[in-house]
């Protein structure tokens, strides 16, 4: 199996192939489903990892004291090799998980096998396909409850306890300092306490979401509208109690806590934050600190977290356990909602670039969630969702093109006179000897007329069905809106046409259904559609020098794809469909086709509150693709950059500008002109050579219907949140 660890030293991070546990007495072996990344713990130890040595030293001095103590006793030989060997060494990662009991162990009689159960422990709820769970360190998942959000129960533990230590009272007033992830939670239970909630952040969208999520009023620390907030919800008298859920090194939060406070008011640290309490004003307060001890009762003692000794509910009421099934509870019933505070789930095979990511700082989440590969997801509820990959018939097998004269040229119609079609074919189509540029059909007259002038078309109408009607035409470009896309490929195949369908061929299953039953109904498997980017000179090149393949590859496409302007019909998804169904299809076609093969899965997670997308493909020889579509990068930032890595072998694109590949030799191609070629010439080309000699079409039928297919299949991955099969009909 695979898990995460980390070498303290080098501070390494890797995804490393473990032996699996052994599912011992007390405890069940259970596979993960979700495991949730603590953004403040576990990145604080993954940034402490990559210290140099003095560095560690100065983040641990209570290790440096352990350190010099064992000098002391043992001598600095011993010593160094001991400290040596322990830093030189993998640590596990992970402490909040959810999955699936796969075997249970001797003594465990309150779940089976197949349940459904969060788990906890930094020893034990690990990033891992397996872990060995201990009875006191896991609850069963009531029904209702998804598992992504049942991986929130260790922290939501950490922020249940912490509340308990504050003792609220109904009527209360609260001030919660630092809303991060622990923070954000906390908000949520003091309020379903009947605690009124002021927190305090300097991050505003932290601010607004914890503001979104029951608190009366957020802001900056520093800013006089918390202060406000504090004396009009109190009366001037002080909050009843304080929170402190920050980390960091500033003494802050301390501060501001006495400050804010009323007389005999209660502070609670939950977090790991600097606590040089200012005496004089906790002394003339009388303020009560009190420190919550992570998940509650039971942590950190051995009899309890791994022999299974449970404390007496009449003498403990609230254990690690109880509190982690209480949460899972309140989160089942809605009392508390953790679906806002997922800002990004990764799968697991990416752990190590997440993590990278997240502490350079590429990454800005509240919460990442890994998912598992395997059969876990299946067991809360309906099997994994799958999309259909419709089959590709055609009557009297496949078509051969229409009878024409050797030397005719090639007529062609354009249904549509957009930007697009004006800017990245036409000026193409309109100097290449052989074409004829014959008909251009428009909704509105003067756009045809313009698109006449300037291409020299014979003939502008808005008759659409002259044109399909006209028997000279030998081939019809779609290039039109995205919602009109299917049906007029669909008419034009109908028509005996070779259609040029500019991307994508399709915004829903039933309508890449109703293309294919015209290519079945007539024959006509003449079709292309528009993904240009594998007619790339600089690709194709780059394809060359790479050479073939042995083993599975990885491929990182990033698309910086920006923001669109106001009022664009890209906007207009309720008609045409999201902006990545509108195009992702470019990169998914040009990753199958680096791949040499067609997905055979999908899994998509979107970004909150903007449009950003990760997609995973997965591939019949275990190569995957990753193409992560962001709207919200800087626009200085090239579009396209495409990573490609198998058999100790890369292949680098930058944006259609250069490329490069690196193996036993070094190949780095000249800087291109500013004007990037992405294909298109090389496509129509290829396109007009096939209508002319009626050979094979540039890409097979069969791979355009994977690529929509697969591009459908995001959205349908997005709404079930879970993989999407792409299952091959018969």
């Amino acid at each position: 199996m695979k898990q995460v660890v980390q070498n303290y030293k080098s501070g390494e991070l890797a995804l490393l192939d473990v032996p699996v546990p052994g599912c011992k007495p007390d405890g069940v072996l259970v596979r993960s489903a979700y495991s949730l990344i603590s953004t403040g713990t576990e990145l604080m130890k993954v940034s402490e990892a990559g210290m140099s040595m003095v560095g560690k030293a100065r983040s641990r001095p209570d290790q440096v004291a352990k350190v010099m103590q064992s000098v002391a006793t043992n001598g600095v030989p011993a010593t160094y090799r001991k400290v040596m060997g322990k830093l030189d060494s993998y640590t596990p990662l992970g402490y909040s998980l959810c999955g699936v009991v796969e075997q249970v162990g001797a003594g465990i009689d309150d779940v089976k096998v197949g349940d459904l159960v969060a788990c906890a422990g930094n020893e034990h709820a690990l990033h891992a396909e397996l872990n060995w769970v201990p009875k006191n360190l896991y609850a069963p998942v009531p029904d209702g409850l998804a598992p992504q959000h049942a991986a929130f129960g260790t922290v939501g533990s950490i922020a249940l306890q912490g509340v308990r230590q504050g003792e609220p009272q109904l009527g209360e007033v609260a001030l919660v300092i630092g809303l991060g992830l622990i923070g954000q939670l906390v908000v949520q239970l003091l309020t379903a306490s009947g605690v009124r909630v002021v927190g305090v952040d300097p991050d505003p969208a932290r601010c607004e979401l914890a503001e979104r999520l029951g608190a009366v009023a957020c802001g900056d620390p520093a800013s006089a509208a918390v202060v406000g907030a504090v004396a009009e919800l109190t009366g001037g008298h002080g909050v009843d109690q304080v929170y402190l859920a920050a980390g960091g090194g500033s003494n802050q939060p301390v501060e501001l806590a006495a400050q804010l406070s009323r007389d005999r008011g209660r502070v609670v640290d939950i977090g790991k934050c600097r606590l040089d309490l200012p005496w004089n004003a906790y002394y003339e307060k009388e303020l009560d600190v009190r420190f919550s001890r992570s998940y509650g009762p039971g942590r950190y003692d051995p009899a309890y977290e791994l022999e299974g000794r449970d404390y007496p509910i009449g003498y403990v009421r609230w254990t690690e356990r109880r509190n982690l099934a209480c949460f899972l509870d309140l989160a089942a019933r809605g009392r508390v909602d953790v679906e806002p505070l997922v800002s990004h789930v990764a799968d697991f095979e990416d752990a190590v670039e997440t993590y990278q990511r997240l502490k350079e700082g590429e990454l800005k989440a509240v919460t990442v969630l890994f998912r598992y590969p395997g059969p876990a997801e299946h067991t809360a509820g309906a099997a994994a969702p799958a999309v259909a990959v419709p089959p590709v018939r055609r009557r009297g097998g496949t078509a051969s093109a229409p009878a024409r004269a050797a030397q005719a040229p090639v007529r062609l119609a354009f249904v549509g006179a957009g930007n697009y079609a004006t800017s990245m074919l036409l000026p193409h189509l309109s100097q290449r000897d052989g074409v004829e540029l014959s008909t251009v059909v428009t909704t509105t007259a003067l756009s045809g007329a313009n698109a006449q002038r300037k291409f020299g078309f014979a003939e502008a109408t808005t008759d659409l069905d002259a044109v399909l009607g006209d028997k000279s035409i030998d081939a019809v470009f779609v290039v039109t809106r995205h919602s009109s896309h299917a049906e007029l490929t669909r008419r034009a195949l109908l028509a005996g046409k070779a259609v040029f369908v500019e991307k994508p061929l399709a915004l829903t299953e039933d309508e890449l259904a109703g293309v294919l039953a015209a290519v079945e109904e007539s024959g006509n498997d003449r079709l292309q559609v528009g993904f240009n980017r594998r007619f790339a000179p600089l690709l194709q090149e780059a394809r060359q020098r790479f050479g073939a393949r042995t083993g599975p590859a990885s491929l990182r496409y990033l698309v910086n794809a920006g923001q669109l302007q106001h009022g664009s019909w890209y906007l207009q998804q309720g008609t045409e469909g999201s902006r990545f169904a509108g195009e992702g299809g470019h990169f998914i076609d040009t990753a199958s086709w680096l791949l040499q093969a067609d997905p055979v899965s999908v899994y998509a997670v979107a970004a909150s509150g903007n449009e950003d997308l990760h997609v995973v493909l997965g591939y019949p020889d275990g190569s995957t693709a990753t193409i992560s579509y962001v709207t919200t990068g800087a626009p200085t930032f090239p579009k396209e950059t495409l990573d490609l890595v198998a058999d100790g072998k890369v292949l680098r694109l930058d944006d259609f500008v250069r490329a490069s590949v690196y193996g036993r030799k070094r190949w780095v191609s000249s800087r291109l002109p500013k004007a990037r070629d992405k294909g298109q010439n090389a496509e129509l080309a290829a396109f007009v050579k096939a209508v002319r000699t009626g050979g094979p079409m540039p890409v097979p039928l069969e791979s355009l219907v994977a690529t929509t297919a697969a591009t459908l299949a995001v959205q349908a991955g997005l709404a079930a949140g879970a993989p999407v099969s792409l299952a091959r009909t018969r």
